[in-house]
């Protein structure tokens, strides 16, 4: 009797102590959520201000989310912390919200999340510039590129600019793309969150989307160096086909790292954006003449022409016929 009591106070003993060394390899207590650089309902301030945040074009914000763009078409809005970033390593918590009525694919184009040195200004990009300096994450769920991906949609990718490169958007920016993965998020009925990690000159991309409370790593990168004062942002664009994108919360935190590599000591002010991998680009297709690469309403009209053509076709082939036919008529009597 004894030796079974004692078995269960160390089974119990052993519980705890599984669950001291678990909550303290995933919670680092000297990680500093960082207020400036965080969203948190609910969001108005005076107004429809919102603290340390701005927001334009057709940003929508409520009491529960901040919708980039409604489900319509032709809509781009943007959402830019007015706080730039100090902190050499840090890490960006967003729960976010992708939905709509479109199916099979009809539904675009996905949102991006922003560390860059200008904020505010408007462009193709997800609604941002292009040429931009910084980072961008990517959250895509459209296929622009006419020739064959080697991964499905939705795709969450990654670039680092220092101003002088062009994101392609008719092709998804894979030639400029660090690295990325499929992520299923759209039009589920659960929270979805994603997580980008800057330390040590390494970007690693997490997600907890499957409703299992956990994050999975999307992809890691090493060899990145960012600058710091720069500026953390979201934005969305729409075009033919239309999505909600909502922004829910922001966190940031601030990593408290060992300060024996120089990156995390270093004076990033100054320094320009730089990565020293690229994922290997796919070969290059050009846009092709075919009828699969016109547009809808081109294809129409070809439809329509040759409908014509071949209704007048049979209509003359008719009255030849008919003339045939009396000509012989004649003949006989």
């Amino acid at each position: 009797m004894a030796a079974t009591s004692w078995g269960r106070v160390f089974s119990v003993a052993a519980a705890f102590l599984s669950l001291f060394v678990l909550a303290s390899a995933n919670w680092n207590t000297n990680d500093y959520l960082k207020r400036e650089h965080s969203l948190v309902r609910p969001y108005q301030g005076s107004g429809a201000d919102i603290p340390y945040w701005d927001f334009s074009g057709n940003t929508i914000v409520t009491s529960s989310y901040v919708r980039l763009t409604p489900e319509q078409a032709g809509r781009s809005g943007s959402l830019w912390n007015s706080v730039p970033c100090r902190s050499n390593n840090w890490e960006l918590q967003v729960q976010f919200r992708v939905h709509g009525t479109g199916k099979d694919h009809l539904f675009g184009d996905g949102f991006a999340i922003w560390y860059t040195k200008d904020r505010l200004v408007n462009g193709p990009v997800f609604g941002n510039k292009d040429f931009f300096q910084g980072l961008a994450i990517f959250i895509d769920t459209y296929s622009n590129h006419n020739g064959p991906h080697n991964h499905g949609h939705p795709y969450i990718s990654s670039m680092v600019n220092n101003g002088n490169l062009h994101y392609d958007h008719d092709r998804d920016g894979t030639h400029t793309e660090l690295a990325g993965c499929e992520a299923k998020f759209r039009n589920v009925d659960y929270d979805t969150y994603i997580a980008i990690r800057y330390e040590s000159d390494t970007i690693t991309v997490s997600t907890d989307i499957d409703n299992k409370n956990g994050w999975k790593e999307c992809f890691s990168v090493k060899g990145v160096r960012l600058p710091t004062g720069y500026y953390f942002g979201f934005s969305a664009a729409t075009g033919d086909l239309t999505d909600n994108h909502d922004i829910l919360s922001v966190k940031m935190y601030e990593l408290d790292v060992a300060s024996d590599n120089a990156a995390n000591t270093e004076d990033r002010s100054n320094i320009v954006p730089e990565a020293s991998f690229f994922a290997p680009p796919r070969d290059h297709i050009e846009d092709s003449n075919s009828t699969s690469s016109m547009s809808g309403l081109k294809l129409f009209a070809i439809i329509i022409c040759a409908l014509i053509g071949i209704v007048v076709c049979v209509v003359v082939g008719i009255m030849i016929f008919q003339k045939q036919q009396e000509t012989s008529r004649k003949r006989f009597y």
